[in-house]
């Protein structure tokens, strides 16, 4: 892209339509199927817009990135609260997405097969001097499985998908998406460092244009913009990072992250403000999430942990949506995930043909159209999520169980279980296993009887760990711009008001 485009690009934001009242049922019409847009943020976590996610949590906004346009999209639709990713890495949660389905059932459990380690007798990935042995995951999404791709693509929808792939090398269109910029990983396209801020601004162009063939054709379509990371001045465009270092009083550590964040959120301005110039919003439902949680404990205040851990930080992400039958500016406590889009859409867009009998997500479309009350139907009550890895930042492999308002985590070189109530303790800093035994038996029962279920691939012990020699440190192994950790910060105010 031009320079002289690009900047004419980024300084267009979309004011976006004013939203659609609350139908009484489903509002499919065979003549005028709904539109999807999926866009999937990179590492963006629960407290990373600069709008609320819950209103009733003062710190679930962030005080220093500025995300105008998701904002705008929160008061246009839906902000579910309690959004969740599968995973607290992205080839898992993408692949959870694309499926309907856990990591744990998939055994896409890491993002690749395990970096700086060393292959087992048996495939187990073993490292330098860890207490456990990882299994090995698998890393190419199976062209066995059904994708969100081709549930709508047979629906009679176009389908397309740009942006970061990363379940496989594989060809999109394999999977149901007949246009694609590949099977794109870290690098992009080109397979650079980092592809942003080009990429970024590319794929939403390319996006554009896919939208404006289908309306022109008079075809229903789904979209997918799957953006990439970035933590450096150099993956920012200069505009917007002079922008921010100038708003952040020359914080430079700052500066880079809330940059590459601040330039997606202006391509998600210019993606609505196209979608209202093709006369279609008021028939396409644009959903914004994000693959897993920010990259450590700092960036996702007040959650604990970040990105490669089963704390919330790791897996509480943005859920936001707006479109046919959605009330403006509400918000739902219901608990949704990655694996509910594809029942959803597919509910949503009237499909008649069966899903797969094991898809395991649950559809929330009369979520969206009842003011975002009720429940989400799943075949389980309970959302399992299996890790069984070392990564930077976490205690080793783990599993953690939601049930309500409480969530378990296991961590499995200590067989400990800790739980929480996250209705009083967002943060998970009181563990209540010691006084609630029976509910800790009771969600470490149900989370083992699922597991098995499912077959998971389970951490063994390490015949060659020396307990004698230092153990190994977790380290992020796999190629997404390093891992979770960071010690405990105040999210303290550094934004001035924009211009």
């Amino acid at each position: 892209m031009s320079k002289i485009n690009r900047r004419k690009f980024i300084s267009t934001v979309g004011i976006g339509t004013a939203g659609i009242l609350i139908a009484n049922k489903i509002p499919v019409n065979a003549k005028t199927k709904p539109n999807f847009v999926v866009i999937l943020g990179e590492g963006f976590g629960w407290s990373n817009t600069s709008g609320f996610m819950d209103e009733s949590i003062s710190g679930s906004k962030s005080s220093f990135i500025y995300t105008p346009n998701l904002e705008l999209l929160g008061k246009q639709g839906m902000r579910f609260s309690n959004g969740y990713a599968a995973s607290p890495r992205c080839t898992p949660s993408r692949a959870a997405l694309f499926t309907g389905k856990t990591p744990g059932l998939l055994k896409m459990t890491f993002v690749n097969m395990g970096g700086n380690t060393k292959r087992g007798e048996e495939g187990e990935i073993t490292g330098e001097n860890y207490k456990l042995k990882s299994p090995s995951p698998t890393i190419e999404l199976p062209q066995s499985e059904v994708t969100i791709g081709e549930v709508l693509k047979n629906a009679g929808y176009a389908t397309a998908h740009f942006g970061k792939w990363h379940v496989g090398r594989a060809n999109p269109a394999n999977h149901g998406f007949e246009e694609s910029d590949g099977a794109t990983n870290n690098g992009g396209p080109d397979n650079v460092q980092n592809p942003n801020p080009k990429e970024a601004f590319g794929m939403t162009e390319r996006g554009m244009s896919f939208m404006a063939k289908q309306v022109k054709a008079n075809k229903p379509f789904y979209l997918q913009l799957s953006h990439y990371a970035g933590r450096r001045k150099e993956d920012a465009t200069p505009e917007t990072y002079a922008e921010v270092l100038q708003r952040l009083n020359g914080n430079e550590r700052e500066a880079g992250n809330a940059a590459v964040f601040e330039d997606m959120d202006k391509t998600i301005g210019t993606l609505l403000k196209k979608i209202d110039e093709l006369g279609i919003a008021e028939n396409t439902y644009v959903l914004y999430t994000a693959d897993h949680g920010a990259q450590g404990q700092r960036e996702n205040e007040p959650l604990r942990g970040g990105k490669g851990t089963l704390w919330e930080g790791g897996i509480r992400v943005p859920f936001i949506i707006r479109g046919p039958g959605i009330k403006p500016n509400t918000f739902s406590k219901t608990r949704v995930m990655a694996f509910d889009i594809l029942p959803t859409f597919a509910e949503l867009a009237g499909v008649e043909k069966p899903l797969p009998s094991d898809i395991e997500g649950g559809s929330f479309a009369k979520v969206l159209l009842n003011g975002g009350k009720g429940e989400v139907k799943r075949k389980r009550e309970e959302l399992v999520f299996h890790f069984p890895h070392y990564d930077n930042g976490n205690d080793g492999p783990a599993s953690a169980i939601m049930l309500g308002d409480l969530v378990a985590i296991k961590t499995y070189e200590t067989n400990k279980l800790d739980l929480f109530d996250l209705s009083k303790d967002i943060g998970e800093r009181k563990d209540l296993s010691n006084q609630l035994k029976d509910k800790a038996a009771e969600l470490e029962s149900k989370m083992n009887a699922y597991l098995k279920e499912i077959n998971a691939q389970m951490p063994v012990p390490n015949p060659d760990f020396d307990p004698s020699k230092p153990a190994t440190t977790p380290r992020g192994r796999g190629g997404e711009g390093g891992g979770g950790g960071g010690g405990r910060r105040g999210n303290q105010d550094r934004r001035k008001p924009p211009n």
